[in-house]
């Protein structure tokens, strides 16, 4: 179908770009900024940024005011929520990643992005650089080796029941005493963890978003996903609704993560110079760290979050060259691809929502991580589709689900296999004993020039979540001012200011529990608005020229 020639595209004057080439805008009288209120320093649409900003606020300063009455709360939500809805969580990954791949497979995959005859914006380099950096670079630094060695130790423990229930937190049937069956199935249940399911939540949002952006001319909100279901109505109340859950999941899901870099920059520095390990220490972090990310926010795209993705990306190579080459070089690159078969042959079995016997594993690692990325993709997903204009939606989904599921592959192998490889071959115990956010600095330790590669893991934590602050901040002022992705600087400084306070607050109000149970609980509702969301791209791309 031709473009619609008679209606300007609601969001042509707003700088997202008409189609190129036939492509089927949706005709909509819908003006951007339209229930905007408009000053010198700030654009806002008047029920989005209000709710929103007036409920986080309050949530701050009763996390600050509760301090010890709220962590049991905090406790007790995450642990109903994945003891009671782990089905729900891994059944919905699971649809998410067959769309996908349906997608790829399907006659929909021709349809390019942008319009028919549009060109991308960025190359292939930039364009890896960016996604891979906003998606998961935290998670990786502070996972990358406690996951393996965490799932290790419970497999090699084996199963205990109390009651006819297991008690023990072993991935599927663990494997007692056998340490290289251990081995490998730590490795599958870690890469399952961050493999192709948590790509395929981030490209199902990010794909929804430059459909109906670059396609249908519509705001690049989360919103505008919804119009074939809901029509003019998404304008009103609905959509209202849709976007304040989008910023409440963007900003505890980047604050979860900020939390959790910030412990491990903490002990990080602790072992490296002897600086305390405590909570001020980690709330001069976090405002330290979003003070960077300020001055990234007021830089810009692509002179800020572009250049120090790129800048980040090259640091985590040669972090991954070095453990390649001094560690055990061999085990990694034939590890590589045992670990990716071992991953193949337990993804079905990982990926079963119901009837698992393993249950602390299933609810208190895999529900939670399922959370976790559902509330980061409204923000990874609009900074993808973003970075995206002028690829085809196979291509898309073929790079955003399969490269980066391989990196993490490499990343986890390297990391997690040169970790256990200290374990099992040397009998070194330091990485199995030592706290979460220390066993990557303890494995480091057993390798040479380990104080310059402990302080560059201590810089690609701070850096990823500059990079991440960066982008969720101008995730969040896009959702916050309307759909409008040019709106006044001072407004991104806001949401990046407030995700450092958020971050600090939670982490002053029950530490590491705290910021889990906010990732899950916005993530939970998420996850139906994402689930919808499904059957409007299938409608959405049916309706496109390809």
């Amino acid at each position: 179908m031709a473009t619609n020639p008679g209606k300007t595209p609601a969001t042509s004057v707003e700088s997202i770009p008409a189609p190129t080439g036939a492509a089927n805008l949706i005709d909509t009288d819908y003006v951007i900024g339209q229930d905007n209120i408009k000053r010198k320093f700030f654009d806002v649409h008047s029920k989005v940024f209000s709710i929103s900003a007036v409920t986080i606020v309050f949530f701050v300063i009763v996390t600050l005011a509760l301090r010890s009455e709220v962590e049991p709360v905090f406790t007790a939500m995450r642990d109903w929520l994945t003891g009671n809805l782990a089905w729900f969580f891994i059944g919905s990954a699971n649809i998410f990643v067959l769309l996908c791949v349906g997608l790829i497979l399907s006659p929909l995959g021709k349809v390019r992005l942008g319009g028919t005859d549009a060109k991308p914006d960025y190359s292939y380099i930039g364009w890896f650089s960016m996604l891979f950096a906003a998606g998961m670079g935290i998670g990786l630094m502070f996972y990358g080796v406690s996951e393996p060695m965490s799932h290790f130790s419970t497999a090699m423990g084996g199963t205990t029941v109390e009651n006819g229930v297991r008690t023990d937190w072993a991935p599927l049937g663990a494997a007692a005493g056998d340490a290289q069956a251990a081995a490998s199935l730590s490795m599958a249940a870690t890469i399952f963890h961050w493999g192709l399911h948590p790509w395929a939540i981030y490209a199902v949002v990010a794909l929804a978003l430059a459909l109906f952006s670059f396609n249908k001319g519509l705001p690049l909100s989360i919103r505008s996903i919804f119009y074939p279901l809901l029509g003019e109505r998404v304008w009103g109340w609905p959509g209202h609704l849709i976007d304040i859950l989008a910023v409440f999941a963007t900003l505890f899901g980047l604050a979860t993560s900020l939390g959790i870099g910030a412990q491990q920059a903490a002990a990080g520095l602790e072992s490296l110079f002897g600086m305390p390990n405590t909570d001020t220490s980690k709330v001069l972090l976090v405002a330290g760290i979003t003070a960077l990310a300020l001055m990234s926010v007021l830089a810009g795209l692509d002179k800020g979050v572009k250049r120090l993705s790129e800048f980040n990306m090259v640091l985590a190579l040669l972090l991954l060259l070095f453990i390649i080459i001094v560690g055990p070089t061999l085990a990694i690159f034939t590890g590589f691809f045992s670990n990716l078969g071992s991953y193949l042959v337990n993804l079905p079995a990982l990926s079963n929502p119901i009837g698992r016997a393993d249950a602390n594993f299933s609810q208190g690692w895999t529900a939670f991580y399922w959370a976790w990325w559902i509330s980061w993709s409204p923000f990874v997903g609009m900074f993808i589709a973003r970075v995206s204009r002028g690829r085809s939606v196979r291509e898309f989904l073929i790079a955003v689900l399969l490269v980066p599921s391989l990196v993490s592959v490499l990343w986890m192998t390297s990391f997690g296999g040169t970790a256990l490889g200290q374990f099992v071959n040397e009998g070194f115990t330091g990485v199995q004993d030592a706290a979460l956010e220390l066993k990557l600095f303890v494995m480091l330790g057993q390798l040479p020039l380990a104080e310059i590669s402990s302080f560059v893991g201590i810089v690609l934590v701070v850096v990823f979540f500059i990079t991440s602050s960066d982008s969720g901040s101008l995730v969040i002022d896009t959702i916050t001012a309307g759909g409008k992705i040019n709106a006044p600087v001072p407004q991104r400084a806001f949401w990046a200011v407030l995700q450092g306070v958020v971050a600090a607050s939670l982490l002053l109000g029950g530490g590491l529990v705290a910021l889990q149970a906010m990732a899950v609980s916005t993530g939970l509702p998420f996850t139906v608005v994402l689930l919808v969301g499904c059957v409007s791209i299938v409608k959405g791309l049916m309706s496109e020229p390809r």
